[in-house]
């Protein structure tokens, strides 16, 4: 007789504690947010992705009616802020921008502090960036006439990148085997320092994100032979594609999202989705962000976490076919 009451107390106290439980995670889901926000910028401040990221908080701010604090964790490729995103409680009060440089890196290094597969819930993308394969002002035409500058002369063709690993590299190696040409890969600590050497002559061509040249297109001090994205772009009407210059392989686009981490409540990702597709919808933000080279593109969360996996999978096939090594 004492078992079993002792049975049913323990039962009933579980289940009132069971229920509790699950009380007020439904409080906390229906009172969100009722504090302020984090939003982790693994990348420094005053840079194009902290930018953006500061327009979208000032704005969700105004439309969640809590404060979002831009928290920059920058270092290590983006890899130091990526991962406090992935420990940070999932309850929607630490959010994370994230960049391709995620799941690049996932191919790249073995001690990551997170798993870029499983460790995020992703919740909206924000823009894409294209890149765009650039010469100097006396460079040839077209990429069918730099393919045959290479290929009369192999090695003499050089092409500058951030960085080996950076995606700038990558795209420069994916065209490397498309056109089947001998170019030389001249690697700098960044995209500042290469650009000045392509701008000196001392490299032939690159291929940076299009916002950090569009100057450089405009004032004529470089040309623009073809843009990586899908579609040409409204600020580069008249520069193909790579696609239709004749090697549809050569694709890629940096992209700017915001995840939380795994674990996030459905019904907190999906009020922060429709919120920031608000925000980005917003006429002046997409203006701002077309005039300066960005794509404003939104997506549902599931699309986003396609995007994740499938450029994981892209990027990890490229460094298997190249020669770096993983760290």
């Amino acid at each position: 007789m004492f078992t079993t009451r002792c049975a049913t107390l323990i039962a009933a106290f579980l289940g009132l504690a069971l229920g509790s439980g699950i009380v007020d995670a439904n409080e906390a889901v229906s009172s969100y947010p009722n504090r302020p926000i984090r939003l982790i910028v693994p990348w420094p401040a005053g840079g194009s992705v902290d930018a953006i990221a500061r327009t979208l908080a000032a704005r969700l701010s105004s439309a969640l009616g809590q404060q979002v604090i831009v928290d920059n964790r920058a270092g290590a490729s983006g890899n130091i802020g990526a991962g406090a995103g992935a420990k940070a409680a999932p309850d929607g009060y630490t959010l994370l921008v994230a960049t391709t440089p995620m799941v690049i890196s996932a191919s790249l290094q073995n001690d990551l502090p997170f798993n870029v597969a499983t460790d995020f819930a992703p919740i909206s993308l924000i823009t894409t960036v294209p890149n765009v394969l650039v010469v100097g002002p006396g460079g040839p035409p077209s990429v069918k006439a730099l393919v045959a500058q290479a290929k009369a002369a192999p090695g003499s063709v050089k092409y500058a990148s951030s960085g080996q690993g950076t995606q700038l590299y990558l795209i420069g190696e994916s065209f490397k085997r498309a056109a089947g040409v001998d170019i030389v890969h001249v690697p700098y600590k960044g995209g500042p320092p290469a650009l000045t050497d392509l701008l000196g002559g001392h490299v032939q061509l690159m291929f940076p994100g299009v916002p950090t040249v569009l100057p450089y297109l405009t004032g004529h001090r470089l040309k623009a032979l073809a843009v990586t994205s899908r579609q040409r772009l409204p600020l580069l009407p008249d520069v193909p594609t790579m696609a239709e210059a004749g090697f549809p392989g050569v694709e890629g686009s940096d992209w700017y999202g915001v995840v939380g981490p795994a674990g996030t409540p459905k019904e907190i990702v999906a009020r922060l989705n429709a919120e920031i597709t608000k925000v980005i919808g917003t006429p002046q933000v997409r203006d701002d962000l077309i005039h300066a080279g960005f794509l404003p593109t939104t997506s549902t969360p599931e699309q986003f976490a396609s995007l994740m996996d499938s450029d994981r999978k892209k990027w990890a096939a490229v460094v298997k076919q190249s020669s770096i090594k993983q760290e």
